[in-house]
């Protein structure tokens, strides 16, 4: 790029196309910086003369080959970024925005979006990975800072953007919910009032996301625990997920445990690193994920389930991954309800 200043009133050349570096009035007229300046512009610059302009002087930036405009990188960029579930919006004033097509869960590539934030003038920031949204939320933006800027800068982006070896991965996309089946069992005692509670909250939480509550087995032993997971997990009755309550994850001859053991299915995760909600526990029996609470009165409560039932019910697998990165901001005080989907946001916080 090349550098062009001139006092208003004297001749200077006029380099069609050229990007005006600070706001000015012409005229009265508004001029924005980053505007491309066509022939008619510069004309009436060197006939009115911008007002205000300090020192005297206006300085505008010439798009050399192997230049980019702000608003043409910052395309770049976000195309660059954007995978599924995105729609784009702008360029204005160099930013573009990166919205939710649909309802369902953020994924982010945090260690490449920080690798790409580190090159100088290059802007893109999100949402937290694992955010859950509605269709139209701000999910991220790509922005560049100078008015125009080396495509060799945007290339280097789009290279960390689009990650190492053929099998390529977007660096934010959204997964959308799906309309899965969901069951629970409950190895607890309530009263009719209480069992009422239950249902109604785990019913909000399922089809608030798009799915749906097949049934509710209420169990008293190990037998029947393994057989009314058999029915959930196995043949025509087979769901997507299974959620399970009234079981103690710390104890391993639990029969919720011994349950999935005798299935075939195997525990994935005892406890997860967020609070309220870290004694959760992530199995899976065949191609159904479980998910277990300690209690029923847990469902009525704000935790890390609504962190990660949001996320099986986009069909993501029951592993490890899934709630590894639950940890950073998995202190989930009332300041933090936004993580959660809007169903929860204002339920009670456990105690402790």
């Amino acid at each position: 790029m090349r550098i062009v200043r001139f006092q208003p009133g004297q001749p200077f050349e006029r380099p069609v196309g050229a990007v005006l570096a600070r706001d000015v009035r012409v005229d009265g007229e508004r001029w924005n910086k980053g505007r491309r300046l066509a022939a008619a512009d510069l004309d009436r610059l060197a006939t009115l003369g911008p007002e205000g302009l300090p020192g005297g002087l206006l300085t505008l930036v010439v798009i050399e080959p192997g230049d980019l405009h702000e608003d043409d990188a910052a395309l770049r960029l976000a195309a660059a970024v954007a995978g599924e579930g995105l729609t784009t919006h702008g360029p204005g004033e160099s930013r573009v925005d990166l919205r939710a097509a649909w309802p369902g869960v953020v994924h982010v590539r945090t260690t490449q979006l920080e690798r790409l934030n580190r090159i100088d003038q290059l802007e893109v920031f999100t949402v937290f990975d694992g955010s859950i949204v509605k269709a139209g939320d701000l999910v991220a933006s790509a922005k560049v800072a100078p008015h125009v800027v080396p495509e060799v800068v945007v290339a280097g982006g789009e290279r960390i953007a689009a990650g190492p070896g053929a099998a390529r991965r977007p660096l934010v996309w959204v997964a959308p919910f799906k309309p899965l089946r969901v069951g629970a069992v409950v190895l607890e005692s309530l009263h009719a009032l209480a069992r009422e509670r239950f249902e109604a909250s785990v019913r909000a939480k399922v089809e608030t996301l798009g799915s749906t509550l097949v049934g509710i087995d209420y169990a008293d032993d190990e037998v029947s625990v393994i057989a009314a997971l058999g029915r959930l997990t196995r043949g025509p009755g087979r769901v997507d997920v299974v959620l399970t309550a009234g079981g103690g994850s710390t104890d391993p001859a639990d029969p919720f445990y011994l349950a999935v053991a005798a299935l075939g299915g195997r525990v994935v995760r005892q406890g997860v690193p967020a609070h309220p909600g870290s004694m959760l526990w992530l199995g899976r029996v065949g191609r159904t994920a479980i998910l277990g609470l300690p209690t029923c009165g847990a469902f009525s409560k704000a935790t890390a389930a609504d962190l990660v039932l949001p996320r099986l019910l986009t069909g993501e697998a029951p592993t490890p991954r899934l709630v590894s990165g639950i940890g950073h901001g998995g202190i989930l005080t009332r300041d933090h309800r936004f993580r959660f989907p809007a169903y929860a946001r204002e339920l009670d916080a456990p105690t402790g």
